[in-house]
């Protein structure tokens, strides 16, 4: 194996898409992780990925963008339930987001099952396509994240009630279509987990960035060196990362 056999011009896309991820997913995460709504992604995600499914069987090749528009908007619905149990069942929120996902799951499989192409589009949705991404796909995701993140830190009432909701759902949708449902829950809680321990939150969001970014790197340079499949070599990657920054945080925190 050498360096010479990494395609920059593939790796490169997929790191600028690996990073805009991170860039929303850290901080969602940290929220995520400190409510105890872990799962909440991977429900919004199916549920878009649900609505996208029936509406790629009524209307004969829709155009990207109606895609994306009818999973936003399938996404928001699902968010606005959520919000609306937490509110009125806030002990059982966890189990009904475990519900919402394995309901719209079995739906999504169910709408596929006489689709010839049928595992291969639920391939998609959860490895994702990070590595053939283009770079029309990058700078409109850049234009809405940027959007996203001057909401999120510019306006903290954003990061509560509602607004989390919303924001949890536009930001979940467009990255599973960059990156697939398991790159983005493991975007979203890991580097978040790693750094769990940390009391201050600057120290906190900048190291867990950092975490996330030696995860995609990683990652991404192993599945090109070994020929592997880019999602599940940068979840692992991510996973390793975490692990590291753990271990290295309980050392210099004495473990408290």
């Amino acid at each position: 194996m050498q360096l010479a056999m990494i395609d920059v011009s593939i790796i490169v896309p997929a790191l600028i898409a690996g990073l805009l991820v991170l860039a929303t997913h850290v901080p969602l995460g940290m929220v995520v992780l400190k409510r105890g709504i872990i799962f909440i992604d991977l429900a919004i995600a199916q549920i878009a990925g649900a609505c996208v499914i029936f509406a790629s069987i009524l209307i004969d090749e829709p155009d990207n963008y109606s895609i994306q528009l009818i999973a936003t908007g399938c996404a928001i619905l699902g968010a606005v339930f959520l919000r609306w149990t937490e509110r009125n069942w806030p002990d059982i929120q966890e189990a009904i987001i475990g519900v919402a996902f394995v309901v719209s799951a079995c739906i999504g499989i169910l709408l596929l099952a006489n689709n010839p192409q049928g595992s291969e589009h639920l391939k998609d949705l959860l490895a994702g396509q990070i590595l053939w991404v283009s770079y029309g796909q990058i700078i409109s995701t850049l234009i809405l994240y940027t959007a996203i993140l001057i909401i999120w830190f510019g306006y903290k009432k954003s990061q509560t009630g509602i607004g989390f909701y919303l924001l949890f759902a536009i930001t979940i949708t467009s990255s599973v279509q960059l990156a697939g449902v398991y790159l983005v829950f493991s975007s979203l809680i890991l580097p978040a987990l790693a750094v769990h321990r940390l009391k201050a939150a600057s120290r906190k969001l900048l190291l867990a960035y950092l975490c996330g970014i030696l995860g995609y790197v990683a990652g991404l340079i192993i599945s090109s060196l070994a020929d592997l499949p880019s999602s599940p070599a940068i979840v692992l990657s991510l996973t390793a990362s975490a692990v590291l920054f753990w271990w290295l945080i309980s050392l210099i925190t004495g473990g408290k």
